[in-house]
C-alpha cells in the first residue's frame, strides 16, 4: 500500500544578513579594542587617585555590559516599534540636557557643566545619551518631511534647534558639532531643500561663532591649535604631549602598556586622548589597523543604506554611522591636531558610562537597520 510521504521541511531562514552579521563582529571587536586600550590608558591615573588601578576599568565594564544588554535587545526589535515613542524620548533628553543647567542638579568639570547628579543614579551626560534618540526621532521627522504637516515640520526643527542650543550652552562645542552635522546629513539625505539645508548650515556656524567668541577658553583653544608648539607648557600642553605620543609610537610602537606618555604627561589620557596611547603603544601599524575597521565599518554603513527601500530605516543607518565612525574621525582629528581641541570622546574607547552605553545603543540600531535592509 502507497504511503504519502511528508513534504519536506522547508531549510531554516536565518534573518540575519552579511551586513548585520559583519557589523555585529565588528561591534564586538571594537568594544573589546577599547576595553583592552582603557585598562593600559587608566590603570597608573586611577592607582594614583583612588589607590585601585583597576578603578576606572571596573566602571566601564559595568556600564559596557548594561549597554551590551541594550544591544542585543535593540538588534531583536523592529524599528517601527521605536518610532512612536522617540518623540517622548527625545523631549525627555533635551529636557535632561538643559537640566545640567540647573544649580543641584549640574555637575561642573573642566570649565563645563555638561553632568547631571539626579541623585538616585549615578552622574551620567545626556548629550551623550541624547545623540540615538536624536537619530531616531529625526529619522521619523525627516523620513516622512513632505507628509507631515508645516506645524509638525517647524516644531520639530525648533526642539532639534534647542537641543543644539542646550549642548552649546554647557558648553560642549565638539558635540554640538557632531549633533548638527549628523541631523544636517540625515535632513541631506532625506531630500530636504537645498535652501533650507544651506539656510540651517549658516546659522550653525553663525552659532559657533558666537560661542567661541564669548568663550575664553574656547578661543585659548583655538589659538593653541594654531601654533601648540608656541605656548608648549600653558594651552598647548595637551596637544603637545599627545603628538609626542603618537609620534613616539613609530611603526609599530612601543607594545601594549608600555606608553610613557600616560604616566602623568598627557593630561586625561583615558578620555578623550586615548587614541594617543593606543597610538604611542600599537604605533602607525595599529592605527592603520583601527582606521581600517572604521572605512569597513563605514562601507557596510553605505551599503545597508543603499539596499533599504524605507527611507526611515535608511536615515537611521545614516544617522548611527554619523555618530560612530564621524565622531570617531573628529577624535582622532583633535589628538593628531587637525582639529581644535573639543570635548569628544573616541565612542567605544572612552572612558564615560554614558559614552559607552550611547555608543552601544546606536549600533544596536545601526545593525537592526542592517538587517530590516531589503
Amino acid at each position: 500500500m502507497a504511503t504519502i510521504s511528508e513534504p519536506a521541511a522547508k531549510p531554516f531562514r536565518d534573518p540575519w544578513n552579511a551586513e548585520a552579521r559583519w557589523l555585529r563582529w565588528l561591534t564586538l571587536i571594537w568594544l573589546a579594542l577599547g576595553l583592552m586600550m582603557l585598562f593600559s590608558a587608566s590603570y597608573p591615573v586611577a592607582q594614583r587617585i583612588t589607590g585601585d588601578g583597576l578603578y576606572f576599568f571596573k566602571r566601564q565594564l559595568l556600564w559596557a555590559g548594561l549597554g551590551l544588554g541594550c544591544f542585543w535587545a535593540l538588534v531583536r526589535i523592529p524599528l517601527r516599534r521605536w518610532f512612536p515613542w522617540a518623540g517622548i524620548l527625545c523631549l525627555v533628553g533635551v529636557g535632561l540636557v538643559w537640566a545640567t543647567q540647573v544649580p543641584g542638579l549640574g555637575v561642573s568639570r573642566l570649565e563645563a557643566s555638561r553632568w547631571l547628579d539626579l541623585k538616585v543614579i549615578p552622574v551620567i551626560q545626556p548629550s551623550e545619551l541624547l545623540k540615538p534618540l536624536l537619530v531616531l526621532q529625526g529619522s521619523w521627522v525627516f523620513g516622512r518631511w513632505f507628509h507631515h504637516p508645516l506645524w509638525f515640520r517647524i516644531l520639530w526643527v525648533g526642539i532639534f534647534a534647542l537641543a543644539l542650543l542646550g549642548i552649546l550652552a554647557q558648553p560642549n562645542l565638539g558635540t554640538t558639532a557632531i549633533c548638527g552635522l549628523t541631523l544636517w546629513a540625515m535632513a541631506w539625505t532625506a531630500g530636504i531643500p537645498a535652501f533650507s539645508l544651506l539656510a540651517t548650515a549658516g546659522l550653525g556656524i553663525l552659532a559657533a561663532v558666537v560661542s567661541i567668541l564669548s568663550k575664553d577658553y574656547q578661543r585659548r583653544r583655538i589659538l593653541a591649535f594654531l601654533d601648540p608648539w608656541g605656548n608648549a607648557q600653558g594651552d598647548g600642553y595637551q596637544l603637545v604631549q599627545s603628538l609626542l605620543a603618537i609620534g613616539s609610537g613609530g611603526l609599530w610602537g612601543k607594545g601594549y602598556g608600555l606608553s610613557q606618555q600616560k604616566l602623568f604627561y598627557l593630561p586625561i589620557q583615558y578620555t578623550d586622548f586615548i587614541f594617543s596611547v593606543y597610538a604611542e603603544e600599537f604605533g602607525l601599524a595599529g592605527s592603520l589597523f583601527f582606521l581600517g575597521l572604521l572605512t569597513f565599518y563605514t562601507l557596510l554603513g553605505w551599503r545597508v543604506m543603499g539596499r533599504c527601500r524605507e527611507l526611515t530605516i535608511r536615515l537611521v543607518a545614516c544617522g548611527c554611522l554619523m555618530f560612530l565612525v564621524g565622531q570617531s574621525l573628529m577624535n582622532i582629528g583633535v589628538v593628531t591636531g587637525i582639529l581644535p581641541t573639543t570635548g569628544v570622546p573616541l565612542p567605544l574607547f572612552s572612558h564615560g558610562g554614558s559614552s559607552i552605553l550611547a555608543g552601544l545603543i546606536t549600533a544596536g540600531l545601526l545593525v537592526r537597520a542592517a538587517r530590516e535592509a531589503r
